[in-house]
């Protein structure tokens, strides 16, 4: 391991950590695919209208978190809450990853850096700026980390069939939302950024050290573009739940 002076660029490449996800863990007939879901109101409706059941439960301080797995078309699918925030999503992805997910898409939603993406249109991430620190113990520094090609393009095929419009972009991953000041939002904006959310770079840089595939759907969401700051109520539009029908598409499409 190269020291440096910031201990965020110690890149250590050892493939076994002290603690691993796989340590401890029981066994499960896990699904291959999996959705990484933000948006508990539409896994509360899955459990509740289409019998997702809860086939293991990942436990922190927070308390537990459940798996589920749901019938699609005869096809099987976890899906699973990944929580808010980098470190927290990697840790629950790493334990959905040992316990036998291989393809995973996940869904949410992010600030936009251009006025003119509406609420609810849906942005497909290509890359992320890794302004978190998760992503620096999964890969080397670099200011990017990209989605897998291959989900990528599972993602367009599925969004093109049913006729969504949607942007390929650049976001920015961010770990201090109350931090995101108009000088850091330019610069974002200047290098292809047109998102802001707090979970994509992690999710990507695990998923490459994993050796899995992952990709994600975006909607837009808050407006964070100008001097003031727009929720623009996002959090209750209906393009959630199509999301997430969305992403299990494109997951079983894998």
């Amino acid at each position: 391991m190269e020291h440096r002076d910031y201990p965020i660029l110690e890149f250590d490449s050892t493939r076994e950590a002290v603690i691993e996800p796989g340590h401890h863990r029981i066994p499960i007939d896990a699904p291959e695919h999996a959705v990484a879901c933000v948006f508990q109101d539409v896994i509360t409706r899955l459990s509740q209208e289409h019998k997702a059941t809860v086939i293991h439960h990942m436990r922190s301080a927070l308390g537990t978190h459940p798996l589920y797995e749901l019938d699609v078309e005869g096809k099987r699918l976890a899906v699973f809450h990944p929580g808010v925030g980098a470190p927290l999503a990697a840790g629950l992805l790493e334990e959905v990853i040992a316990l036998g997910c291989r393809k995973v898409i996940a869904c949410g939603g992010a600030g936009v850096l251009d006025a003119d993406i509406a609420v609810g249109h849906i942005i497909v991430p290509a890359a992320a700026v890794r302004d978190e620190g998760t992503s620096y113990h999964y890969l080397p520094p670099a200011r990017e980390v990209s989605a897998s090609p291959d989900a990528i393009a599972a993602i367009e095929k599925v969004l093109r069939a049913h006729n969504c419009a949607y942007i390929v972009s650049k976001t920015w991953t961010t770990d201090a939302y109350y931090r995101e000041t108009p000088a850091k939002i330019q610069r974002r904006k200047a290098e292809g950024c047109l998102a802001v959310e707090m979970e994509a770079a992690a999710f990507f840089a695990v998923a490459q050290f994993r050796g899995i595939q992952l990709a994600q759907l975006l909607y837009g969401g808050d407006d964070v573009s100008s001097g003031e700051w727009d929720s623009r109520h996002w959090t209750t539009h209906s393009v959630r739940e199509q999301l997430f029908w969305l992403a299990a598409e494109a997951c079983l499409a894998l």
